[in-house]
């Protein structure tokens, strides 16, 4: 009988995935780690009752939810935004943060010189935004938002969805001036 993914990941180290980011993203989204399905998938969020996408496409008026896996990712970089999780490895048992072991965070430090442009941060739930401090510190717009997860239903998607929409809007880049001709 094969074993189920969390009986493997009880003993061993798991690995997350590569940032979606490039030079241009002014909007970063930070999860904590990727679920047992999305690890399994091999793509972020990807429990089919994960908000995450769903919220995502609201937002950037994009029909997320509907695109194979690198079309999203394409789309969200054509937004500007960034995708990426504060830790990068980890021992865990099942999907819950709070099951997260030994934990080994991203080269978060480095994140500016790979996206000058970075403006602001969300964390997807109160696990990632314990980094809150060090993305502050760097002079970022940051806010701590409901997690996406199934595993937290305390909120309706409608309004989880307000709270990411008041992020959004704060976040936005400023409007450029246009040179007087």
């Amino acid at each position: 009988m094969p074993r189920r993914a969390s009986e493997e990941g009880a003993g061993q180290r798991l690995r997350g995935f590569a940032p979606i980011i490039d030079a241009r993203i002014t909007r970063l989204i930070l999860g904590s780690f990727p679920s047992e399905a999305s690890l399994a998938a091999g793509q972020y969020y990807a429990h089919p009752r994960n908000q995450f996408w769903t919220i995502l496409g609201r937002l950037l008026d994009e029909p997320l939810t509907e695109l194979p896996y690198e079309q999203r990712a394409a789309r969200v970089l054509a937004h500007r935004v960034g995708i990426w999780d504060v830790y990068g490895a980890c021992q865990r048992t099942g999907s819950l943060d709070a099951a997260i072991r030994a934990a080994r965070p991203n080269a978060l430090a480095g994140l500016l010189a790979r996206a000058p442009r970075l403006q602001a941060v969300a964390f997807n739930g109160a696990a990632a935004g314990r980094f809150r401090p060090l993305f502050e510190e760097a002079g970022l717009r940051v806010r701590v938002l409901p997690s996406t997860s199934p595993a937290h239903a305390s909120r309706s998607l409608e309004q989880k969805l307000a709270l990411w929409s008041a992020w959004w809007n704060d976040a936005a880049p400023p409007a450029r001036r246009r040179s007087s001709p």
